[in-house]
């Protein structure tokens, strides 16, 4: 792991000194194609975006810029917003993941303090135009604790580069605790009797207003103030998660992972209007008894999933392919423009954080990134990745970092 870990950062240069001229300002751009992947789905072609103190302040067709503004033009490039992916490890820069294996749960746990700003894997994932990420512990227990949002930028502290800590809390409900618990969590059973029970205890802290530290988190779950992402798989795993945590309890969830058979349960979780958040794995065969692979991105969308997206749980993939994950399932049936939305609006919903990021539109962060092509093409290259308004990326300044 050292190894790897130095050998990535031989990879990636060092942040260099740069001026406002080179890294953003007030500045106009004008490309070939915009989707804007909004409400209305809005496309311009050709299409311009106006930033203004970081903040998105126009999306439409080309006009004439503003006095005082720069102005950059990219005729051949697709612009879109930066991608989103709610089920990531990178933030600790390969140093290992986060795991409180003492107790069965670990709602008081948070993974903030092991946030690395600035570190090579979260460059590659800005050079590649993932812009917000959500940071989480493992899933060596069933509630793993609290994840931070944020944001893939260079050279920044940790102030300027969190969007919310905490963004949100990581359950694991079924198969790693499950090989890693030698207690009653051992078991589906008594992981759900675990899950219940440490619910149950947060509601009635909240009942009797009583100050509970290891459950202060938790509460905000149960109050809607914080959403939760739960890591299960299997058809029979992804009934129980959505029963759990959309019936029993009324939570802001969304179901990550999803894989194997997972998608022969979509229409019960469509109709318990849970999210999904799939991934890593977004094909099924040895399971799929019919003889084919299976897209399991395909079916989730056809059975009417709400705000689906997608996931690398990055390092399994690693975080600069997450637009394969959108491309490949495209191959394997479903829409392309749905996959492209399932990496950047739809995860934005799911989690809450749709005023800020996910869509190009009038008062969101200037999340920003150009292609030389279509967005899922693996042929087409990233061109420049902005973001909160400022350049981060321009492969004509930087060149090819890996």
């Amino acid at each position: 792991m050292l190894a790897l870990t130095l050998a990535l950062l031989l990879c990636v240069p060092p942040a260099r000194a740069l001026t406002d001229e080179s890294t953003g300002g007030d500045v106009s751009i004008e490309v070939g194609k915009l989707l804007a992947l909004d409400d209305q789905n809005h496309v311009f072609q050709p299409g311009m975006i106006w930033v203004e103190d970081g903040k998105i302040s126009y999306v439409g067709a080309p006009r004439a810029t503003p006095e005082g503004m720069r102005r950059l033009s990219y005729p051949d490039a697709w612009a879109t917003p930066g991608l989103v992916d709610l089920h990531t490890h990178i933030h600790t820069g390969g140093w290992g993941d986060i795991n409180d294996m003492v107790l069965a749960v670990n709602p008081g746990l948070r993974v903030a303090p092991t946030l690395r700003p600035a570190n090579a894997l979260m460059r590659r994932a800005c050079v590649s135009g993932v812009t917000t990420l959500f940071g989480i512990p493992g899933s060596g227990t069933n509630i793993s604790g609290f994840g931070v949002l944020y944001k893939t930028k260079d050279d920044a502290p940790y102030e300027r580069t969190v969007l919310a800590e905490p963004g949100g809390m990581k359950v694991a409900q079924d198969s790693n605790p499950q090989r890693r618990s030698g207690d009653l969590g051992l078991t589906r059973a008594g992981m759900g009797w675990i899950l219940e029970y440490t619910n149950r205890r947060a509601l009635r802290a909240m009942e009797q207003n009583r100050f509970d530290l290891s459950l202060e988190q938790l509460k905000r779950v149960h109050k809607k103030e914080l959403p939760v992402l739960i890591h299960t798989a299997g058809s029979d795993g992804v009934v129980n998660t959505a029963r759990m945590w959309r019936v029993t309890f009324d939570t802001r969830s969304v179901l990550s992972h999803g894989s194997f058979d997972g998608w022969k349960a979509a229409r019960a979780v469509a109709e318990m209007g849970m999210p999904v958040n799939h991934g890593p794995r977004t094909t099924d065969y040895p399971w799929g008894r019919n003889g084919r692979m299976n897209g399991s991105a395909s079916e989730f969308v056809a059975a009417g999933v709400p705000n689906f997206s997608l996931n690398t749980d990055s390092g399994v993939i690693p975080q600069e392919e997450f637009f394969l994950q959108a491309s490949m399932s495209a191959r394997y049936g479903a829409n392309p423009y749905e996959m492209l939305r399932a990496l950047t609006i739809h995860p934005a919903k799911a989690f809450g954080i749709d005023d800020r990021v996910g869509s190009l539109e009038i008062g969101k962060d200037a999340d920003i990134v150009l292609r030389s092509g279509d967005p899922l093409d693996p042929r087409a290259s990233i061109k420049l990745v902005m973001i909160d308004g400022q350049i981060e990326y321009d492969r004509e300044r930087d060149g090819l970092l890996f």
